[in-house]
């Protein structure tokens, strides 16, 4: 009962305060990563990829993900359950008073100063996608060889997204959906 209820606090405390959607979650999955020992920094980045390559919110693909890894099915259930509680709550409570309050100069003034928040919670979600995704800080850290820091298998597919992606005339307009589908594929091959 204690795993149960230190998923729903620990997914609560991510929804509560991953202001800016599912990506803003990331720093907090790191952190609990540290913290709980549930999963590590690899294991973080098969989430991720996991959780982009799936429909649904990212946020919520990784909370299931953690809580069924951690705790099954009831898991899976209390995690999400957890991350999504603040959300509700808040929309809630918005939609009541918000009409009332939306024309509000502190109000509109708030919802003003969330902005850099979130966008600060994105940018530091996406430095670590870069960091999980094509280094390894851990296998450096052990040998001190700075070729044992770069991941070149995705840099590797890094490069060539962006090429494919910006620079190679056929395949620019192709919708991003091929893109995710090529890269599962190329990391289910190469054994990401």
């Amino acid at each position: 009962m204690t795993l149960y209820l230190r998923l729903f606090f620990e997914f609560f405390k991510t929804g509560l305060f991953a202001v800016g959607g599912g990506m803003a979650t990331l720093p907090f999955l790191y952190s609990m990563a540290d913290r709980t020992g549930w999963f590590d920094t690899l294991q973080l980045a098969d989430m991720i990829a996991v959780s982009e390559s799936t429909p649904g919110p990212i946020g919520v693909n990784m909370a299931t993900y953690v809580g069924f890894a951690t705790g099954g099915v009831p898991g899976a259930i209390v995690a999400t359950l957890g991350l999504v509680t603040p959300s509700l709550m808040v929309i809630l409570i918005i939609a009541r008073v918000l009409q009332a309050f939306r024309q509000n100069r502190y109000v509109d003034a708030a919802f003003y100063g969330l902005r850099p928040c979130s966008v600060g919670l994105i940018a530091a979600a996406g430095v670590l996608v870069v960091k999980i995704a094509l280094f390894f800080p851990e296998r450096f850290a052990q040998t001190g060889r700075v070729l044992d820091l770069f991941n070149f298998k995705a840099l590797a597919l890094a490069g060539v997204l962006l090429l494919l992606t910006r620079v190679v005339r056929p395949t620019k307009s192709l919708h991003p959906i091929v893109f995710i589908l090529a890269s599962a594929a190329a990391g289910v091959l190469l054994a990401f």
